[in-house]
């Protein structure tokens, strides 16, 4: 696929979330980018997937969560539809205090 000119455009955002499926996580894009910007921790396989525990999904970088893929390494869908849903419980309680999102 190669990006086709002049159809570029933005949207604004305060908060996004990247869901590409599996790419590796620290070879490109955000992740990468913050490896060496911001410390972020990656684990020691050949993936180097970001380390974040399974209890709130906060990796090394202030206010930056990572689940799924990026966490634990290429595996079924339904391990990170579990793991998307459980950090989205804890980014609304560090947002908002308190959340009645189910663990």
């Amino acid at each position: 696929r190669k990006p086709i000119a002049g159809t570029e455009f933005v949207i604004r955002a305060d908060l996004a979330f990247i869901a590409i499926g599996f790419a590796g996580p620290a070879t490109a894009g955000v992740a990468a980018e913050l490896e060496g910007e911001m410390k972020i921790t990656t684990d020691s396989r050949r993936s180097r997937n970001v380390e974040a525990n399974d209890r709130d999904y906060r990796t090394s970088v202030d206010r930056l969560y990572a689940a799924g893929d990026v966490r634990r390494g290429q595996s079924l869908v339904v391990w990170a539809i579990r793991e998307g849903r459980q950090a989205a419980r804890s980014i609304d309680e560090a947002l908002m205090g308190t959340t009645v999102l189910p663990r």
